[in-house]
């Protein structure tokens, strides 16, 4: 069999969602593919910073992140690709002249910066560790770069939130708290491509897992698609194959099956 390039989602589909931790069949996967001669890398939503543990202590080399739009290779960051700024900025501009909160992530660590304690009073605390930098003079255009924001909009229809805030609609989007919109990539083939730009690789050659709609942008017609049994039906309604639920071994037993441990 010949090289394959792997790239696996974190939450859901290595980690099991109640302990957040790997489970453990699947590093033994991970480590047997590599074994094997496998290219085995992470695809993730998470901005690079907040992947970084997980990465480095599950013995991971290579990753995409940020969305698809940052790149580690050999354990080294290689490209780390901001939101378009112009859209970026309409969107902020257009949220706070709108009556919300928005926080603004301008670098690859857990600070946010805003103006006001708007988000705050509409959202509560942003649910994940963060230093907030809270300066009333602050404008994102003199930084001139976003990677993520954080709106006090609460969850809603697709229809009724490009509604209240049309500027959205270029952006990626997506509600992991109810209490407010995430703003980030959503571009986990562009990383993919990305990568095998990088370290020579073809799309036939790709296996991809994942578990949850963030993932249906790599389920793309290229690359073998493989959806984690605990995961979403619309992914797993895309998938080439289903496997079992991810704590049921699931990365395991699909791998060991295809024959991807020799």
């Amino acid at each position: 069999m010949g090289r394959k390039f792997f790239f696996f989602d974190i939450d859901g589909t290595l980690t099991d969602r109640k302990t957040g931790l790997i489970v453990p069949s699947a590093a033994e996967a991970l480590q047997k593919l590599r074994e094997a001669g496998h290219f085995v890398a992470i695809n993730t939503g998470r901005a690079h910073y907040k992947a970084r543990k997980f990465f480095d202590e599950n013995g991971f080399e290579n990753m995409v992140c940020n969305g698809g739009m940052a790149i580690v290779i050999d354990k080294k960051l290689v490209e780390n690709s901001p939101l378009i700024i112009e859209n970026a900025l309409a969107l902020y501009h257009q949220a706070l002249d709108r009556g919300y909160g928005v926080l603004v992530s301008d670098e690859d660590s857990q600070r946010v910066a805003a103006r006001d304690f708007r988000f705050y009073d509409q959202a509560g605390i942003r649910k994940e560790p963060t230093t907030y930098a809270i300066d009333s003079d602050y404008r994102p255009e003199d930084r001139g770069i976003i990677y993520k924001m954080y709106i006090s909009i609460s969850s809603r229809s697709e229809e009724e939130l490009l509604e209240i805030l049309p500027a959205a609609k270029p952006l990626g989007h997506i509600w992991f708290e109810p209490e407010y919109l995430l703003i980030q990539q959503d571009a986990k083939k562009r990383g993919i491509m990305r990568m095998l730009e990088l370290v020579g690789g073809d799309p036939k050659d790709v296996v991809v897992f994942g578990d949850d709609t963030n993932d249906m942008d790599m389920f793309a017609p290229e690359f073998y698609k493989v959806a984690m049994g605990n995961g979403h039906p619309d992914l797993m309604a895309a998938a080439d194959e289903v496997a079992p639920p991810n704590i049921e071994d699931g990365i395991y037993k699909v791998c060991e099956k295809n024959g991807w441990f020799h």
